[in-house]
């Protein structure tokens, strides 16, 4: 896992960049920005990019740090294989 926060060299990053690393480096895009993601995600399967998958949490805060990893580990148990998220845009949540 990578937390963009934590990079300062990712500080400001676009988007669209963050999930290229993410697609470069075959990891999921776990990110609390259901305002871009899900339109860019949308974007990529439309022309012919594909993606390692991307969650996107909603219902919990970004200092919530339990919540966020029991909900990411919700979401890796209803997909445990990592081919599972290829291509896959998921709204997770604490009731996931």
């Amino acid at each position: 896992m990578l937390a963009v926060d934590e990079e300062r060299d990712l500080d400001g990053c676009p988007d669209e960049e963050l999930l290229e690393l993410a697609t470069r480096e075959q990891r999921v895009l776990v990110t609390f920005d259901a305002a871009d993601f899900p339109r860019i995600c949308h974007e990529w399967l439309e022309g012919g990019r594909p993606h390692p998958g991307c969650a996107v949490l909603v219902g919990i805060r970004n200092h919530e740090i339990g919540a966020v990893v029991r909900t990411l580990d919700g979401a890796s148990c209803a997909r445990p294989d990592p081919g599972d998220w290829h291509d896959h845009l998921a709204f997770v949540s604490r009731a996931h």
